[in-house]
């Protein structure tokens, strides 16, 4: 999430691709504010959800707070103003409770307590984040967008810009997809929050048939460019890059890009399959030496 409270409430898990998150290209593809990486499929993936995120390892056990960190609590104190006295213990457990379910992925059950705790203090800015950031793992992009707006009203942060560019994208509105591009581009965002939000509506063009526009849009960021040291959202814009390359018949790009991803990390996304799928790299004709037979 934005904040640093927010953050806190993530922290315990693993949001790679989305990870997942956020999210196979989110949505298994499902795309957060930080937007570590999904698990990648094609861009052009609706299937189930952000990037957004991979899932903990099945040993990994994430336990539920037993208390809210203590800017979570601030804030709903706050926003509670004097009815806090009344609601501290209520909203308090169900606010750990919708955290511990949220890093559990269980978003549903997230949802429903999350809900709640809108209804009792519906001015604190982290469970509304919370809440349509749980919606849009579920898939329920129009659910979503209201929690997310209101979010980005009360903190004027950009940090799910991308998550509500997501929703528009699935609910097929990509002049609202463009139009929070360049809100989010105007916010000054952490790198990996614009990168985010890049890649979505690349793929929205893609969507719409322009791939050219959706490669030049990456390329002119730097998307392609060799990073000694590459950073997951280096990653994510290969991967994505090489997807949109391979969908436009540059399989030579494609491989170069896909090749990246492996050497930096084996085991990201899918791109073992698809650089399995694209198969070897053409062999090279040699060119006869012909000055060694002539006499």
């Amino acid at each position: 999430m934005a904040r640093r409270g927010a953050s806190t409430v993530r922290d315990g898990v693993d949001h790679g691709p989305d990870e997942d998150t956020p999210e196979g290209r989110r949505r298994r593809r499902t795309r957060t504010d930080e937007f570590v990486p999904e698990q990648f499929v094609r861009v052009d993936d609706r299937s189930g959800a952000p990037a957004g995120r991979s899932r903990p390892p099945a040993h990994r056990v994430v336990r539920e707070p037993e208390e809210l960190p203590a800017d979570i609590a601030q804030e709903l104190a706050t926003a509670a103003g004097p009815d806090w006295n009344f609601l501290r213990d209520r909203v308090s457990e169900r606010m750990a409770a919708g955290i511990g379910a949220y890093q559990r992925e269980r978003y549903r059950d997230a949802a429903r307590i999350l809900r709640t705790v809108v209804e009792a203090v519906p001015n604190a800015p982290s469970p509304l984040e919370l809440l349509g950031l749980s919606q849009y793992h579920q898939g329920n992009w129009k659910a979503a967008l209201p929690s997310l707006e209101q979010f980005a009203a009360l903190t004027g942060s950009v940090d799910q810009h991308p998550v509500r560019m997501d929703c528009h994208r699935a609910l097929g509105r990509p002049k609202r997809v463009e139009a929070l591009f360049e809100e989010l581009r105007k916010g000054s965002p952490d790198p990996e929050v614009l990168s985010e939000g890049r890649l979505v509506l690349a793929g929205t063009r893609a969507d719409l048939g322009d791939l050219d526009g959706a490669v030049r849009l990456l390329v002119d960021a730097g998307a392609g460019r060799l990073v000694k040291n590459p950073a997951e959202r280096h990653l994510r814009q290969w991967y994505v890059l090489g997807d949109l390359m391979e969908r436009s018949g540059d399989l030579a790009r494609a491989r170069e890009l896909f090749l990246r991803v492996r050497a930096a990390d084996p085991e990201a996304y899918d791109v073992a399959a698809r650089l399995d799928a694209l198969g070897p790299p053409p062999r090279q004709r040699r060119t006869p030496n012909r000055s060694r037979g002539a006499r």
